[in-house]
């Protein structure tokens, strides 16, 4: 179960984790220090809002744009709704902060029907900035994170449970959001919608909606949160959840958007950037966290699955649900192997009887 207090472009407020097994069956609620928004925790330095004051290419500016990116007094755009553009917009100050939250504010929509248009917008968080590329904009084989929302479909394979047994694709419907973290090593297969490299990700109907749509991305203690906010309603839903991520600081901030054969509005309305109060051991306080290299530690590597035809390209971190089951059936088996055991053995004492 999750809870959120404070208003929408505010902090998640305070998180309570999935409940977790211990002992018989009692469940604990962990309950996280989270910011709540306040101004004080608000960075302005790494933070994009109206009237988008020091923004241009001036060296005092703190966000810098390329493309077919327009700033007007009102959002963002960072690509209309014509064919073949790229934009983005950048962060020029390095974020030197260890936990941290970063609130978006976007609208996606265009003249497009339901199923023709695209491609999406991009958040990223990276070592390098305005590298125009092939992803979203961006430049591939990137280094560090970056999150998708992603409009169009261009796995049509994916569609067919036929070809793609137990493929969580077979049922992903679109637009989609998902995260992708990357040492530089990796592609991001357009082909296959990034999920060779996905780390997570839901969908979410966000396109041409009456209102804006917002997204959290939380990042603290190796945990890498991702809410979405798309009814307007100041109610956030859980979209990713990932435990070992390793991001270090010193990265940029930024968005970025493509269109192709087909096109939309891809608009940034804010993003706003929260430090998070967040008490770290003496051995962490001790890292230089700008020498971490981008990672996430899985059960198996998402490079594992570049080679892996079968469809099972994931495995995901065993968290919240996940890992209350297999604790559940695990102690029923101990349950079962118990009562067993108990049987067996009452029935031997009976037979010994027998002989005295």
């Amino acid at each position: 179960m999750v809870s959120f207090r404070g208003s929408k472009m505010r902090g998640f407020g305070t998180f309570i984790s999935r409940p977790l097994l211990f002992l018989l069956l009692h469940f604990t609620l962990v309950q996280c220090d989270i910011t709540d928004g306040n101004v004080e925790h608000l960075k302005r330095e790494h933070s994009l809002m109206k009237p988008y004051q020091g923004v241009g290419s001036s060296p005092s500016s703190q966000w810098d744009f390329w493309g077919s990116t327009l700033v007007t007094s009102s959002y963002v755009r960072l690509t209309p709704d014509e064919r073949s553009k790229q934009g983005s917009i950048w962060n020029t100050v390095p974020v030197y902060l260890k936990d941290w939250e970063m609130h978006v504010q976007y609208k996606i929509h265009g003249s497009g029907n339901k199923h023709f248009h695209g491609d999406g917008i991009a958040i990223w968080y990276t070592k390098e900035r305005l590298n125009p590329g092939p992803v979203f904009g961006n430049q591939d084989h990137f280094v560090g994170l970056a999150l998708f929302v992603d409009t169009f479909r261009n796995d049509l394979h994916g569609m067919d449970v036929n070809t793609y047994h137990n493929d969580e694709a077979a049922d992903r419907s679109f637009p989609y959001i998902s995260a992708m973290v990357n040492n530089g090593s990796l592609p991001y297969d357009h082909g296959k919608d990034g999920r060779n490299s996905e780390l997570g990700g839901c969908s979410s109907e966000i396109r041409n909606k009456d209102h804006d749509t917002y997204l959290a991305i939380r990042y603290s203690k190796s945990r890498l949160t991702v809410m979405i906010d798309i009814d307007d309603k100041n109610e956030w839903k859980e979209c990713i959840d990932i435990w070992g991520v390793h991001l270090p600081t010193g990265y940029y901030f930024g968005a970025s958007a493509a269109t192709g054969d087909l096109s939309d509005n891809h608009d940034i309305i804010s993003m706003k950037m929260y430090q998070l109060m967040v008490d770290h051991t003496p051995d962490e306080d001790s890292l230089d966290w700008t020498k971490i290299e981008p990672s996430v530690s899985l059960l198996k590597s998402p490079k594992d699955n570049i080679d892996d035809h079968t469809g099972n390209f994931r495995s995901t971190p065993l968290t919240g649900w996940k890992v209350f089951l297999l604790l559940l059936c695990a102690l029923l088996g101990i349950v079962v192997c118990g009562v067993v055991g108990a049987v067996v053995f009452q029935k031997r004492q009976e037979r010994n009887r027998r002989f005295y």
